[in-house]
């Protein structure tokens, strides 16, 4: 009983100085700001819902508490990847909604839903319902958030042309109910094999859905309309491909090991290419790597042989063309053809050379999974070729790398499309902190007047003014609300709704 009361003393002083310590903190901030700055507020606007801006609005809220933040979503519902993008059988990822929450219930902090901000400059693009220039006048700083909405294209031939071949980004965003993706044409019941291009996290989700027992994925928050071509489902053998080694792969130890647990399932790999890779690299391996590998050498050995699934990692392999059933470049997905790679380059640096020797591997199911990537919005600084918004720290650069005053980017727009969740949190304080410490040190922002800017209250205006119909975070709690009940009656933790119309309807 000692131990413990001594603990719940330990804690409680750990918890005292960390509240002692983030006093300090806001007390040094206050005192570095200008004083015409410190007698009004700090009105920020952030575009987009997701981990990368809630995470940055999190810590200004902490940081800056005269900071006033309206966070604008296209959707009716907020959290972004979190919802569409974290699997349906990883619930704890998931978990960070509650930190969201906590954020959503500043009284400093507003959600404006189902307003998109910023007209994509893609061609053809739907105009938003505003654009930057929109706001700017009413804010001192604008975060942009907003991620990465298309995928990284193959290149090569047929590849959008063939019914089976698709993005991995695109069927994620259906199983998850991404309502601009819940169009796609998927029928998993004409095949019993796909391929995946692509060996990073995304294809593992994409192969462990199409491999996992309905009756577990039943439990999830999975969509009843994936559910229900899954019962139609004669996919059993999946293949991931990866243009380079076993070392080169971009998957986590924890998506490798639920892939590795699959009940009824084989694995397949090529050891003596694993055996060579791990013997030429030596000690140059570090931990993490090391213990991936361990698993697969693991995962080789323990696997048991003729089981009524199969899954395999297959490497040194870039995918040439599809071919499909009418003429070869129309019909339905019969074929991909690969080419095959050697590796050449020092360590760190290993690149897929290609033999000139090719193999045609038969499939009706292919999805293309090499990375998201950003797309750039009118009136803000884009680089398409590496496709994020150029920035130092998070704060937005023109093409002559000039700091634009007040503009921010967080997230994967910030540095791309890699990392998890707790990674763009690290990199969200960083933002965060660079806009903090502008404001403190009276850097340039959006308007430099003393006078307050107006914030949202005017935005929201001209948007009633059009019958614009916007959510807020109350509203998104009465839809998230309903989607428990209707997941309760299933037996499942939610039931999505996968259309804006019906989310707007459970508001009403």
């Amino acid at each position: 009983m000692t131990g413990v009361l001594n603990c719940m003393r330990t804690n409680d002083d750990k918890r005292e100085q960390e509240l002692l310590g983030l006093k300090a903190d806001i007390e040094n901030i206050q005192s570095m700001i200008p004083k015409g700055r410190v007698s009004r507020p700090f009105k920020v606007a952030v575009i987009g819902s997701g981990p990368g801006g809630f995470y940055t609005a999190h810590r200004i809220l902490k940081q800056v508490p005269q900071s006033s933040i309206d966070m604008y979503e296209a959707l009716p519902v907020p959290h972004g990847l979190v919802r569409f993008g974290v699997a349906p059988d990883h619930p704890e990822v998931k978990n960070v909604i509650n930190t969201f929450d906590e954020v959503a219930e500043n009284p400093n902090f507003r959600f404006i839903g189902n307003t998109s901000v910023g007209t994509f400059v893609t061609p053809g693009s739907k105009k938003a319902d505003l654009e930057i220039a929109d706001l700017a006048q009413h804010y001192d700083a604008i975060l942009l958030a907003y991620g990465a909405h298309e995928d990284r294209i193959l290149g090569v031939p047929n590849e959008k042309s063939l019914k089976g071949v698709m993005a991995a980004r695109s069927f994620v965003g259906f199983y998850n109910g991404l309502p601009s993706e819940q169009d796609l044409a998927i029928d998993l019941s004409q095949t019993d094999t796909a391929v995946v291009i692509g060996q990073g996290n995304v294809a593992l989700d994409v192969a462990r859905i199409l491999l996992t027992p309905l009756e577990e994925l039943k439990k999830t928050d999975l969509t009843e309309k994936m559910i229900k071509i899954l019962e139609d489902s004669t996919v059993k053998h999946v293949h991931i491909i990866g243009r380079r080694g076993p070392l080169e792969v971009a998957f986590t130890s924890k998506e490798l090991r639920e892939m590795l647990q699959l009940p009824g399932t084989t694995f397949h790999m090529d050891k003596n290419l694993l055996v060579s890779e791990m013997e030429r690299a030596g000690k140059s391996l570090d931990r993490p790597r090391k213990r991936l590998m361990g698993l697969l050498e693991k995962g080789i050995k323990e696997s048991k042989p003729n089981q009524p699934k199969s899954w395999s990692l297959q490497f040194l392999r870039s995918p040439l063309g599809f071919s499909g059933d009418g003429n070869g470049s129309s019909g339905t997905l019969k074929a991909v053809e690969l080419g095959i790679n050697r590796l050449e380059g020092e360590d760190h640096n290993r690149r897929a050379v290609p033999t000139g020797a090719k193999e045609e591997l038969k499939c009706g199911l292919a999805f293309r999974s090499i990375g998201y990537k950003s797309v750039g919005i009118q009136g803000v600084p884009f680089n398409g070729r590496k496709g994020i918004v150029p920035n130092k720290d998070g704060k937005v650069v023109d093409e002559n790398s000039n700091v634009v005053p007040g503009l921010y980017a967080s997230g994967w727009l910030k540095h791309g499309p890699i990392g998890v969740i707790a990674s763009t949190m690290a990199d969200a304080y960083q933002t965060a902190d660079t806009i903090i410490s502008d404001w403190a040190q009276g850097e340039p922002m959006l308007n430099e007047s003393l006078v307050e800017p107006s914030g949202g209250a005017p935005v929201l205006d001209i948007l009633r003014s059009k019958g614009h119909k916007t959510v807020s975070y109350q509203d998104w709690k009465k839809i998230e609300q309903r989607e428990f009940e209707m997941g309760t009656k299933l037996g499942k933790p939610r039931e999505k709704f996968v259309t804006v119309e019906d989310m707007l309807k459970a508001i009403d």
